[in-house]
């Protein structure tokens, strides 16, 4: 490209205020525009290797350094180009066209940005300067001894930015406005992290500020510059954390401001969470309505939220008992876009109407969804490549992957459900109608399910007590895969043990085993047959086996546990325990195991414990709570042994150890007549045992009601003529009192210690089996002859602890075996 060889002399202008055309002369003497020409240097036509000669030539007449000082320059500065006066015939034209030579010896005619030729001329006898295109960089400054400095670094830093007024309205506003955006921020995240009135708090703060802002914006600016934008998320967020806090009222109120305001585009998608909101109130007319006005405002291009508005509806049909218009939903979604959802109503809805060739149909349905997720051919590798094996170990459990396999899950699950639900209805029984679910469920994507749905048969069949026909279900299973034969061999394992067949039991579970060696329920079942022979030893290696298989299989940590407290191995026993609380925290059958081995390692204070935390999961449960009395009494403290006593008899007041123990309680504490109704109620739960009446008579006689005592006493006579006893006290009573009886009962006193020395001297003797056996008859009939008045004059108190000690069996029973795998 050709550059400008104008060196250090600028191209000379037309003076200011005039217009010359074109061939004019510019006015003042020859002789001075000669001089001034011989100061411009044109580039040769053929000096091609001096490009740059005559760049040092330099007229001080054109110095630009005083240009601020020189008044004609300052002049034409103020009255050129848009102020220009007016042109007249009275200035001589100036201007003329001048070539400008370039390094290539062309030459270009240079014109002004107004269109007319670069001129130079002399106005009041003051030259003005010339003006031109310069060379970036040369300048008059290097012949001066100054350094080369295009981009001005020599002049040193900028200087410094102009503060900021922050008194200013419209700083004041820009700060509000971002501390708004802070708080709606602070809201979200609070409401994201749980702690939902924290973000009630937040969201009504952004509110209030926001009105302020509001304010301030107007009286500033014009009202079209408020930001809506922001108005509308601080509206919305607001309402959102109304509607979760259950303030519906509130939030309702909140989205009604918005949606009747025409300034907020696409307002009318709210009606959509307003309609939510009546569902959770039950106000399903309102619902439906808000959820139609919402489907109105959407274009048909926003396909899939039309989609969910229209699933909603069909659930508020589906709730108001409107299956029919329900159904009318529901078939469009599955015509338009089907997913396991809306599948799974409409089946519910033909259900609900008994459509039986509709509910056929709409399981077809179910089972075509697709899935679209990936095969499981995708993650095995087809080669040995390294990089190809890492890559695909990497997706084998990434997010993606996850979210399928709870895809297909959620799929079987509907599916399972819709054919237990439509089995026992589609045909003319049950068993015919889980045959039609498996074959179709064959033809389909999920032919693995048709072995589950054989499998949940046979559990059908055991809720209506045909225990045949579900073993011959499972036995079917017994030449299928391996995976198959061992849940169904599991199965019956489980079958058998619980009607008591360990024989049978142990047969299944060791079929179950060689089937799959890695099934730990399997183990876990084999196990508890060995347990239920008594060999502790090799329970627990089944168990710890099963538990190497799977270490979240609590069944197995709990029964390894139980093998070991029958080996008296209490502190293994614990640790077992003790793991199996961390997984499940709230376990009130592992609560009690812990507490029970404390217990056995003889620190109640540790069982106390242990036990109050097993009140705090089950607080109604008695054997619990009487297990703490007998604890505290245990320990001297019988005030808070009462008090779990009687909560335990409160509950359950047919326990016959907490009866006895708080009937004892107020003898001891003097107060007879509130014993009375405990012994009352323990001859009403054993009748045939005479202590319990014995014990009534004797609190009636202790508190001075001797007729009511006498009274009792004739009728435990009639009742159980044979007791000694009682012929005793009646023999007391009716002599203190003076009554003629008493001769009669002393005869049959006497007669009855006399019959009695003989049964013992028979016993003794050993001759007469007869009348060992007649003794047993008369014990078991009530004639305690053990038994002492603990009012009498050698009283004697009943123990104050509970006989029997809480079993863990009574815990760990339904433990031993393991839950049906289908379920």
């Amino acid at each position: 490209m050709p550059s400008l060889a104008t060196g250090g002399a600028l191209w000379p202008t037309a003076a200011p205020g005039s217009f010359a055309p074109p061939g004019a002369r510019p006015a003042g003497s020859p002789q001075r525009e000669v001089q001034m020409m011989q100061n411009v240097h044109l580039a040769a036509d053929t000096d091609e290797d001096d490009l740059y000669s005559g760049y040092n030539d330099y007229n001080p007449t054109y110095d630009t350094e005083d240009l601020e000082n020189d008044t004609a320059f300052q002049q034409a500065v103020r009255t050129s180009h848009g102020r220009r006066p007016p042109i007249t015939a009275k200035i001589p034209s100036t201007a003329v066209t001048r070539p400008i030579a370039t390094g290539y010896g062309s030459k270009t005619s240079l014109t002004s940005s107004l269109g007319r030729p670069i001129t130079a001329a002399i106005q009041d006898g003051v030259t003005r300067p010339m003006t031109a295109v310069r060379a970036a960089g040369f300048t008059k400054a290097a012949l001066r001894g100054s350094a080369f400095d295009p981009l001005g670094q020599s002049r040193g830093p900028a200087p410094p930015l102009e503060a900021k007024n922050e008194d200013s309205p419209e700083e004041k506003i820009r700060q509000l406005e971002k501390k708004v955006n802070e708080l709606v921020e602070e809201s979200c995240i609070a409401n994201s992290c749980g702690d939902l009135k924290l973000a009630l708090e937040k969201a009504k703060d952004a509110g209030r500020k926001e009105r302020v802002l509001v304010r301030q914006r107007e009286q500033v600016t014009t009202p079209e510059n408020i930001n809506l934008d922001l108005t509308y998320s601080v509206l919305f967020n607001l309402a959102n954390q109304y509607s979760v806090n259950e303030m519906y009222a509130e939030a309702l109120n909140t989205y009604q401001v918005i949606v009747k305001n025409k300034m907020f585009s696409n307002a009318g998608k709210l009606k959509v969470n307003m309609g939510n909101i009546y569902l959770k109130q039950r106000n399903y007319s309102k619902a439906i309505k808000f959820y139609r006005m919402a489907l109105d405002q959407i274009p048909s291009v926003h396909k899939e939220m039309r989609i969910k508005i229209m699933q909603n509806i069909g659930v508020t049909f589906i709730k108001t008992g409107q299956y029919s218009d329900a159904i009318n939903s529901f078939e469009h979604i599955m015509s338009m876009s089907p997913n396991l959802k809306a599948g799974f109503n409409l089946i519910l809805s033909y259900f609900a109407i008994g459509d039986q060739e509709k509910m056929k149909k709409s399981f077809q349905k179910l089972i075509a969804v697709p899935l679209e997720i990936d095969e499981d051919d995708k993650y095995i590798s087809p080669s040995d490549d390294a990089h190809t094996n890492l890559v695909i170990e990497a997706i084998k459990n990434d997010h993606l992957r996850q979210m399928e396999r709870e895809r297909k899950a959620m799929a079987e699950k509907y599916i399972m459900t819709a054919a237990k639900l439509i089995a026992p209805v589609i045909e003319t029984s049950f068993a015919v109608g889980y045959d039609w679910c498996v074959e179709v469920v064959k033809a389909s994507q999920y032919v693995e399910l048709a072995n589950d749905l054989e499998i949940n048969k046979a559990i059908t069949y055991l809720r209506q007590k045909d225990f045949t026909q579900a073993v011959d279900t499972l036995k079917m299973f017994e030449k299928k895969d391996s995976r198959v034969k061992s849940a169904a061999a599991t199965n019956l394992s489980f079958l058998y043990y619980l009607e008591n067949e360990f024989a049978q039991a142990s047969s299944y579970a060791d079929l179950a085993v060689n089937s799959d060696r890695y099934n730990p329920s399997a183990l876990t079942n084999k196990g508890n047959t060995v347990f239920a022979n008594g060999d502790y030893e090799k329970a627990a290696e089944f168990y710890k086996e099963a538990l190497r298989n799977d270490s979240s299989c609590t069944e197995a940590l709990y029964n390894i546990g139980l093998s070991y407290k029958k080996l008296n191995r209490l502190n293994e026993a614990l640790d077992c325990f003790l793991k199996l609380h961390a997984i499940l925290r709230n376990s009130a059958q592992v609560l009690y195991q812990i507490a029970n081995v404390y217990e056995l390692m003889e620190d109640p204070n540790q069982a106390i414990e242990w036990l109050m935390q097993l009140i705090s999961v089950v607080p109604t449960d008695s054997r619990a709570l009487s297990k703490l009395g007998e604890l505290y009494d245990s320990e001297g403290d019988k005030s808070q042994a009462f008090q779990y006593y009687y909560e335990s008899y409160r509950y359950f007041p047919s326990n016959i150890e907490v009866i006895e123990w708080l009937g004892a309680y107020y003898i001891d504490t003097q107060f007879c007549e509130k014993a009375i109704q405990y012994f009352e109620r323990a001859s009403l739960i054993q009748p045939t045992q005479v202590k319990w009446q014995l014990m009534v008579a004797s609190c009636f006689r202790r508190s001075g009601n001797y007729q009511k005592a006498l009274d009792t006493y004739k009728d435990i006579h009639r009742k159980f003529p044979e007791n000694v006893e009682c012929l005793r006290f009646l023999v007391r009573l009716c002599t203190d009192i003076g009554l003629k009886e008493v001769q009669e009962y002393a005869t049959k006193l006497k007669r009855l210690e006399k019959m009695k020395e003989m049964r013992e001297q028979r016993i003794k003797s050993g001759r007469d089996g007869s009348g060992s056996s007649r003794g047993r008859r008369e014990g078991s009939a009530g004639s305690d002859a053990s038994y002492v008045d603990p009012l009498g004059p050698q009283v004697e108190r009943p123990k104050t602890a509970a006989k029997k000690r809480v079993d863990e069996d009574d815990f760990a029973d339904e433990e031993l075996g393991d839950d049906l795998l289908p379920e």
